[in-house]
């Protein structure tokens, strides 16, 4: 024995979560920008609980890993209510590690053509002859007023029908996306017992009436005969938020069978307070409005989107309809807020 430390094994890179080995944070963060959960795409698994116990609570930093930090404090209660079976009874899922690889393929220019050929230099005249060049730039200008032409194209205002066409497919999009959303808030909201929910679309980009479509599209009933489930949460009340470059759409719905215990209409005029916003429409079941960007206040979509989720969630808390946070975090449980930011 000669005192000598081993140097440890070296670790190959793997794009996937392994048992023995931790992501690093801010790539963990980063994939949970776009998903919902670690081990699947639709609800907690035993995957998340595992890698939700390797992670110490104040390793977390809630402005730096804001979806780390949701994740991390939903699993938290998930874990605690639920350890192996979900309200329903049935077992939590095993779940699968998530691939984190996001590098790119590296590209590499051979330079076999930087080495001179031989004899090159023994030859200048041909490289002088301007005749050879002539073609050259005569073709250049062709290009260059080809590219000029198709820019003047892509200028031109689209006709009548073109817009018409753009419009049905960002609400196809708008739709599909909304669907998708639904049947995510099902699940979310079945395993931890909700019954309201707060969470952000990406696609409306800040549209009012798309936004509504996007509700209207998650509360859809979901057909079991369809081989992708769409929708599926009408019996869940939501709050969504979509930003824009010029205002932060928000649409507000309450179920018939909740409207007793809440109004829909208080609750979102409550949440646009804050940042002088304004209720736009207004029924029993279903409210929207917005908040304009204001550049000399500091207000934009983007800035307050979080600050109004929150503001959503403990007006829930006010009135015992959503769970309190009894985690020693230094934020409070974001139990479903923005899970699914951007899908």
């Amino acid at each position: 024995d000669l005192g000598v430390t081993p140097l440890p094994e070296t670790i190959t890179a793997d794009p996937c979560l392994s048992r023995n080995k931790m992501a690093p944070l801010d790539q963990l963060d980063g994939y949970l920008a776009t998903n919902s959960y670690l081990g699947s795409p639709i609800c907690a698994t035993l995957e998340d609980y595992k890698q939700c116990k390797e992670i110490p609570a104040k390793d977390i930093n809630a402005q730096k890993m804001p979806n780390l930090h949701r994740w991390h404090s939903h699993i938290s209660v998930l874990m605690t209510q639920y350890p192996q079976y979900d309200f329903k009874g049935e077992a939590i899922p095993k779940g699968t590690p998530p691939s984190l690889d996001g590098s790119a393929k590296d590209t590499k220019q051979g330079s076999a053509d930087a080495s001179p050929k031989k004899g090159g230099e023994a030859k200048p005249k041909k490289e002088a002859a301007p005749k050879k060049d002539a073609a050259p730039k005569k073709e250049a200008k062709k290009d260059e007023k080809k590219d000029d032409k198709k820019a003047d194209e892509a200028a031109k205002e689209p006709t009548p029908e073109e817009l018409e066409k753009m419009k049905k497919d960002k609400l196809k999009k708008v739709i599909k996306e909304g669907g998708k959303r639904g049947v995510e808030i099902e699940g979310a909201a079945d395993m931890g017992g909700l019954q309201f929910f707060c969470t952000a679309v990406e696609l409306p980009e800040g549209d009012l009436d798309l936004t509504v479509e996007s509700m209207k599209a998650m509360n859809a009933k979901s057909d079991p005969t369809e081989e992708e489930r769409k929708g599926g949460s009408g019996h869940i009340g939501k709050m969504i938020f979509s930003c824009g470059v010029d205002q932060l759409a928000v649409v507000a719905y309450v179920p018939e069978d909740k409207l007793e215990a809440l109004s829909c209409e208080e609750w979102l005029k409550t949440v646009l307070a804050n940042f002088s916003g304004t209720v736009v429409s207004s029924s029993p079941t279903v409210c929207s409005g917005c908040v304009k960007t204001n550049s000399d206040k500091g207000v934009f979509p983007l800035k307050i989107r979080e600050p109004m989720i929150l503001e959503a969630n403990n007006f829930l808390r006010k009135k015992g309809l959503f769970p309190e946070d009894n985690g020693s975090d230094d934020d409070e449980c974001v139990f479903g807020d923005d899970d699914f930011p951007s899908m």
